[in-house]
């Protein structure tokens, strides 16, 4: 069983930034495939973006150059470093953690971007 919480949600304005954290327990942190995932009112949940244990990472089209993911795996936890904010990110954040035979999901954290 892994154990994943979020954190660091919040209301900004537009233009603004949040770093969003997530602690994930276990030992093999380092092996996890870590990603974020949103839900915004009315919409499927969606990748923002995943970060490998070997250090790739991906980001859906909407974000790149403004969201960075990264990890410490001394902490066992992943960051979404999220710039530039816009109304349109508002939504919940999930973070999952995937191993080979299963994910495991938080609870999210609410984003609200607005003036």
């Amino acid at each position: 069983q892994v154990q994943v919480v979020e954190s660091g949600g919040g209301w900004v304005q537009p233009g603004g930034s949040l770093r969003l954290s997530c602690v994930a327990s276990g030992t093999f942190f380092r092996l996890y495939t870590m990603g974020w995932y949103r839900q915004a009112p009315g919409k499927q949940r969606e990748l923002v973006a995943a970060l490998t244990g070997d250090g790739s990472a991906n980001y859906a089209d909407s974000v790149k150059g403004r969201f960075t993911i990264s990890r410490d795996n001394a902490k066992n936890t992943v960051y979404l470093q999220i710039d530039s904010l816009k109304p349109e990110d508002t939504a919940v954040y999930y973070c999952n953690a995937r191993i080979p035979t299963y994910t495991y999901w938080g609870q999210g954290t609410q984003v609200t971007v607005s003036s």
